[in-house]
């Protein structure tokens, strides 16, 4: 792996106490074989510790790796730092769920040196927490922000959910205005998705939930905007708020912007030099693989130029830089485009680079399909 700069490293925790009735992600709700997959993950690193160079972001997703006890947090992080490189300033996240926050694992997490902790809030109404079954109560994640506040965190970033089937947006506000309380370095704001192969998918397809309309998602997603704008947050990214640039999360800014980064774990995804590859979606089959010294590798694609292209365009309209004209300058009708955008305030035109306003923010899925041709 070369010709790399600023990548960055995820870790896939496939293990959580319960699932989620709308998570689609890869986990398993028994924590039985933490020890063979934590085996099998250092054989993975060993696998790829001479084909990397300096990493400036590490992240632990899942899952819920706040699940993991202290010592096989210890283990884990000691393996990634003895085997891969970290610049000095490197971002380094680990998600969590407010119930697995104690004083002795935050201690332990600022020994090892994670700055930032990405807390799966999702909301401050017990009877939303309910219908997303989520584990923990109300007070329990108040409980869990004032614990990472006393131990010195200064990276905070808050996971929150909205538009569920029934809820009305002053419920909305009363959850996001309570996590400004404790005034979060960030904010990842996320209109609730259903996923076919859930159990949330499930009671959609049989008429038991209904989805939540354009227009209600739209006015969601625009007085969460101009509500977190007006208390001076910066929002980067479709979904993402942060309080100052350096709270721009490093990390996911990669996926956005199409930087290298390396992942690790079952169903983990990797994109470098242009090849994206992705493992196995099973422990199982992910631990027999590494046991005897194969990459989990479920598949692979080399992008074309086209595809870059795309994927720039599709990716770089989800956030506030914007694309490149050049990604669209061939576009027959560009020009057309481009003042139709301008005139509807969907989309600025500066510096030679098309940026997404705020309404344009609202409908960003379908601004790639203008320029894609027929």
């Amino acid at each position: 792996m070369s010709n790399c700069k600023n990548p960055g490293l995820y870790v896939h925790v496939p293990f959580c106490r319960t699932k989620c009735p709308y998570c689609d992600f890869y986990s398993l709700t028994s924590l039985s074989r933490v020890p063979e997959w934590r085996e099998a993950l250092l054989r993975e690193i060993l696998l790829y510790k001479n084909r990397c160079c300096t990493f400036d972001s590490l992240y632990l997703g899942g899952g819920t790796p706040s699940v993991l006890g202290t010592r096989d947090l210890e283990k884990l992080f000691e393996s990634l730092f003895r085997y891969f490189g970290f610049s000095p300033y490197a971002e380094i996240t680990i998600e969590a769920n407010p119930d697995d926050v104690t004083r002795e694992k935050l201690d332990l997490l600022k020994s090892i040196g994670v700055t930032r902790i990405s807390l799966g809030v999702q909301s401050f109404d017990p009877g939303e927490l309910g219908y997303l079954g989520r584990r923990h109560t109300a007070l329990q994640t108040e409980q869990a922000l004032d614990r990472i506040r006393e131990s010195g965190f200064a990276g905070l970033s808050m996971d929150l959910i909205y538009g569920l089937p029934g809820q009305r947006l002053s419920d909305w506000m009363r959850t996001l205005t309570r996590a400004l309380d404790f005034r979060p370095e960030h904010l990842s704001c996320y209109q609730l998705t259903i996923h076919d192969e859930t159990p949330l998918g499930g009671m959609l397809a049989e008429g038991r939930i209904r989805p939540v309309g354009e227009e209600k998602e739209r006015s969601f997603f625009l007085r969460t905007a101009k509500f977190l704008d007006e208390r001076d947050y910066i929002h980067y990214e479709i979904s993402n708020f942060a309080r100052d640039e350096a709270n721009i999360a490093r990390h996911n800014s990669k996926y956005w912007h199409g930087v290298s980064y390396l992942g690790l774990g079952p169903a983990a995804h990797s994109l470098w030099d242009g090849v994206r590859w992705w493992n196995v979606r099973c422990v199982t089959t992910y631990c027999e693989r590494l046991a005897v010294g194969r990459l989990p590798i479920a598949d692979s694609e080399r992008l074309s130029e086209e595809q870059k292209r795309l994927e720039s365009l599709c990716l770089g309209l989800r956030t506030r830089e914007g694309i490149d004209l050049s990604l669209v300058r061939r576009q027959p009708g560009v020009d057309k485009i481009l003042t139709r955008l301008q005139a509807e305030n969907l989309a600025e035109v500066s510096r030679d680079r098309l940026i997404p306003t705020r309404n344009g923010f609202a409908v960003a899925d379908s601004l790639p399909l203008l320029f894609l041709e027929d």
